[in-house]
């Protein structure tokens, strides 16, 4: 057995432990010494009116989804081909998630398909950046304008990439964020609100707070703090703080080098008849961040028999979601919008390639020799049903520039 190349692995800046150790010495409890320097460089890189750090994304999420204001019966528009915290944050308001199918390009969010979405139950527009790369935002937020929606950026692959040099997450009135183990940036769990609505400030610094007005009692502003206000322990411990001020600090180089490596793959496979392997896209006017290298199979057996064989041949290939329109709860709890055959289609041929920032060209170049063994040693199989068949896919979305 060769050695396993991971589908994905940390990379540590290395003052990750002596951050952890001065939390250790100065206090390890929510917003501490480490959590305040997390949100300064997290405002300075974005942007951002303002940046509280949560203990995970999903947190973010559901303080948006309290933000945003909605309740039992309300509608909030969505892809499915996302993560389960996606609709959980607004089904724990007692809101309808309703599913709109994805773009066979970008894989986010079809921006042609939301206005037949909305009714007069409709509050929010939820958008996933799927794989670090933008939904088509003008569009989005001009319909948000016109039916007064509130949009709110699931931007949990999302942080280091940007829409026409505007970083996502900081585009709808609140962004979230993710620092799970998974993605670019980690603090092994983590997340982080992003507001930027200026209406939505205290507020959210109150939810994150219990409930109450601590924030304020820290500042000074109040000689004591109360119950104000619906809220929840939304706060990372310090200690994971240190962690991720490492991480964030180093976030530039683990950037670079993860969209360093997207760029070996996608050159490497760009002779590959499109037909057989689909890569991924990337609008000229979004900026990705290297976060997922997908391909898309012909079929689901194609891309099944690629997923064992890769791992047999020691390379962690893997798929992703299984869409939330038709898993058990997305049917007790949501509804679709139309028909979801991008959706489905891609969830049955999706597969992710090995990416992190410290994968090495000689571990690249072996993925990249497995894949073209496997994908190109069914070829005459493959093109005989190509030719009976026709193109697999669809012609490629003209994208707005």
């Amino acid at each position: 057995m060769k050695d396993l190349i991971p589908f994905n692995q940390v990379s540590l800046d290395g003052s990750e432990l002596p951050n952890m150790s001065e939390s250790l010495a100065s206090g390890i409890s929510g917003n501490g010494r480490f959590t305040e320097r997390c949100h300064a460089l997290l405002e300075g890189k974005l942007g951002a009116r303002k940046v509280l750090l949560t203990h995970s994304c999903t947190a973010a999420l559901e303080m948006s989804a309290i933000l945003a204001g909605v309740g039992p019966g309300d509608e909030v528009i969505m892809p499915s081909y996302t993560f389960t915290s996606t609709a959980n944050a607004f089904v724990l308001r007692g809101a309808v998630p309703v599913f709109v199918d994805i773009r066979p390009d970008t894989l986010n969010i079809d921006e042609a398909k939301i206005e037949a979405a909305i009714s007069v139950r409709t509050r929010v527009i939820c958008v996933v950046h799927y794989a670090g790369v933008s939904c088509e935002m003008d569009v989005i937020l001009d319909i948000a304008e016109r039916h007064n929606l509130i949009v709110v950026e699931d931007a949990a692959q999302a942080l280091g990439a940007s829409y026409r040099k505007r970083p996502l997450g900081t585009l709808g009135q609140v962004g979230a964020i993710s620092f799970h183990e998974s993605k670019n940036i980690v603090s092994g769990e983590g997340g982080a609100l992003i507001v930027n609505d200026p209406s939505f400030s205290n507020r959210a610094e109150i939810l994150w707070e219990k409930g109450t007005n601590r924030v304020q009692f820290k500042r000074g502003t109040v000689d004591k703090y109360t119950w104000i206000d619906v809220g929840s322990s939304f706060l990372p411990s310090d200690i994971l703080a240190g962690f991720l001020f490492s991480q964030l600090s180093a976030s530039g180089g683990i950037t670079h080098r993860r969209k360093a490596a997207w760029a070996r793959y996608h050159e490497a496979l760009a002779d590959i008849d499109p037909r057989i392997l689909q890569r991924p896209v990337v609008p000229p006017h979004c900026e990705a961040n290297g976060h997922i290298y997908f391909m898309l199979a012909p079929d689901r057996a194609l891309r099944d028999h690629w997923v064992r064989s890769l791992n047999a041949d020691g390379i962690n290939a893997v798929t992703h979601y299984v869409p939330l329109h038709s898993a058990p709860a997305g049917l007790r709890f949501g509804r679709a919008a139309g028909t979801m055959t991008v959706t489905d289609d891609t969830a049955d041929r999706l597969l992710r390639l090995p990416m992190y920032a410290d994968l090495s060209e000689a571990d690249q170049d072996r993925v990249v020799a497995a894949v073209r063994r496997i994908v190109l040693g069914r070829r005459g199989s493959v093109g005989r049903r190509l030719a009976t068949a026709g193109p697999a896919y669809g012609p490629a979305r003209s994208v707005v520039t």
